[in-house]
C-alpha cells in the first residue's frame, strides 16, 4: 500500500472514529432522558400504580407519552427545510436540549403528589418528550447524512444503539431503587442536568453542511414530502417496519405482570432492564462487525426471526431466575432485529431529505408501538377478568409473536424495490 493511500485509510478511520464518538455521545444522553424508555419511565408507571391504576391504564398513559415520536416527520420537515439563523442541525440541537432541561427541572421543583392528576402529569412530561424526539430526528439526520455517503450507516447505527443502552444499564438501576424507595422526583432532576449535555455536545462537535442550490420553506418541504410519499421504496419499508412494530405484547404489560402478579420487586424489575441493555449492548457491537459481511435480505429475515423470538421467551417466564435468563436473550435478539430494520430505514432514504424520511419511517415505527401497546393493554385487562394471570399474559405472547410474523407477506415486495432502487 503506498503512503497516500495508507493516509486515506487511516484519515477515513479517524474520521468514522469521531462521527461514533459524536452519535454515540447523543445517544447516550438520549437513553438516559428520554421519557419514555429511559431513566423516569418505571419511576413514572410505579408512580401511577400507587395512584391505583390498573396495568391498561398505564399501558394507556405509555401509549399516548410515545404520541410526540409518531410526528417526527414533521420535525424532519423543519429541520429540513426552516433553518433556525441558518442553522438545519446545531441550533435545534440547542433549543431541543434547553427545552428538555427547563421542562424536567420543572417537574423536579414541582413534583406530583400522591393525589395528583394523570393527566396533568402527562401534559407536563409532553414536553421533554417532544423535545428528545426533536433531537433524536436531528441526529439520525446527521447520522444519514455522514454516513450513507461513507457506507457506515449499520455500523453508525450500531454504535448509536450500543451507546443507549449502556445508558439503560444504569438507568435500569437507578430507576428501580428510585420506583423502590418513592424518589421518583429525582429522577427528573438527574435526566434535566444530564440532557443539558446534548446542547454542549451541539456547539462543540456539531457543524452544519453546506446547503448550495437546496430549496427551503414551505415549498421545498412540501415538494420533498410529496417525493417521499410517491416512493414504492419507502412504502415498503414502512409497512416492513409498522408490521414488526405492531407487536401488542409491551413493557407496560410485562412491568405490571412481574411486579403486581408475580410479587417481583421493583429494584429486581429494575434490575431487569439493566440486564436487557447489557444484552442489546452485545447484540449491538456484534451488528457492527457482520452487518457489511451478510446479504441484507438475509438480515431481513434475521430481524424477523428475532423479534418473533423475543416475544416468545415470555413463554418461559416463571420467577426470578427465568426471568434473568429470558432477558439475556430478549436483550440481544431484540437488538438484533431493531438495528437490521433502522439500518434499512437509512440505506432507504435520500440525503438531501434525510430527516424528513427518516423521521417519516420512525415515526410509522414508532405508530406501530403506540398501537398496539394500547390494543395490548386493554386486551390484558379484559382478559384477567376471564382468565388467571398466567393464561393472560401468555395469550399476550402469543398475539404478539404471531403480530410479528406478518412482517414476512411484505417481504416479497421489499426484496422487489431494494432490488429496483439498488439499495443494497
Amino acid at each position: 500500500m503506498h503512503d497516500s493511500d495508507r493516509q486515506t485509510a487511516w484519515s477515513g478511520r479517524r474520521e468514522t472514529f469521531g462521527l461514533a464518538v459524536l452519535f454515540g455521545a447523543l445517544y447516550f444522553i438520549q437513553g438516559i432522558g428520554e421519557p419514555t424508555e429511559g431513566l423516569i419511565a418505571q419511576p413514572v408507571r410505579s408512580l401511577l400504580a400507587s395512584w391505583g391504576h390498573s396495568a391498561g391504564e398505564v399501558a394507556a398513559f405509555s401509549a399516548l407519552l410515545s404520541i410526540p415520536w409518531v410526528l417526527k416527520p414533521v420535525y424532519g420537515l423543519l429541520s429540513d427545510f426552516v433553518p433556525i439563523a441558518g442553522s438545519h442541525r446545531r441550533n435545534y440541537l440547542l433549543v431541543t436540549s434547553a427545552a428538555t432541561t427547563l421542562g424536567l427541572a420543572y417537574l423536579y421543583l414541582d413534583p406530583p403528589t400522591a393525589g395528583g392528576s394523570a393527566q396533568w402529569l402527562l401534559v407536563l412530561l409532553l414536553v421533554p418528550t417532544v423535545a428528545v424526539a426533536f433531537s433524536d430526528v436531528v441526529a439520525d439526520a446527521l447520522m444519514v447524512e455522514k454516513g450513507q455517503p461513507r457506507g457506515i450507516t449499520g455500523q453508525l447505527q450500531s454504535v448509536q444503539w450500543a451507546a443507549l443502552y449502556a445508558a439503560t444499564i444504569a438507568t435500569g438501576f437507578v430507576g428501580g431503587y428510585l420506583s423502590q424507595h418513592g424518589q421518583q422526583a429525582l429522577g427528573f432532576l438527574i435526566c434535566a442536568v444530564v440532557t443539558a449535555g446534548t446542547g454542549i455536545l451541539a456547539v462543540l462537535l456539531v457543524r452544519d453542511e453546506p446547503r448550495a442550490g437546496s430549496a427551503e420553506g414551505v415549498g421545498g418541504a412540501w415538494a420533498a414530502l410529496r417525493r417521499t410519499l410517491r416512493s414504492p421504496l419507502v412504502w415498503a419499508v414502512a409497512a416492513f417496519i409498522f408490521l414488526w412494530n405492531f407487536n401488542p405484547f409491551s413493557t407496560s404489560v410485562l412491568y405490571m405482570h412481574m411486579t403486581r402478579n408475580m410479587g417481583l420487586s421493583e429494584q429486581f424489575y429494575g434490575n431487569t432492564v439493566s440486564v436487557l441493555a447489557a444484552a442489546s449492548v452485545a447484540a449491538s457491537i456484534a451488528y457492527y462487525f457482520y452487518c457489511r459481511r451478510l446479504r441484507f435480505e438475509r438480515l431481513i429475515h434475521l430481524s424477523i426471526a428475532a423479534g418473533v423470538a423475543s416475544t416468545l421467551a415470555y413463554w418461559g417466564l416463571s420467577g426470578p431466575a427465568s426471568a434473568l435468563g429470558i432477558t439475556v436473550l430478549v436483550g440481544f435478539t431484540y437488538m438484533t432485529g431493531t438495528l437490521i430494520q433502522l439500518d434499512l430505514a437509512a440505506r432507504s432514504c435520500p440525503p438531501e431529505t434525510a430527516g424528513t424520511t427518516f423521521a417519516l419511517l420512525m415515526a410509522v415505527s414508532n405508530l406501530g408501538y403506540s398501537a398496539s401497546a394500547g390494543l395490548g393493554g386493554y386486551l390484558y385487562d379484559g382478559w384477567l377478568t376471564r382468565w388467571s394471570e398466567a393464561a393472560a399474559f401468555d395469550g399476550l405472547v402469543g398475539i404478539g409473536a404471531l403480530s410479528t410474523c406478518a412482517c414476512w407477506a411484505v417481504v416479497p415486495w421489499l426484496r422487489r424495490q431494494m432490488q429496483w432502487q439498488a439499495v443494497t
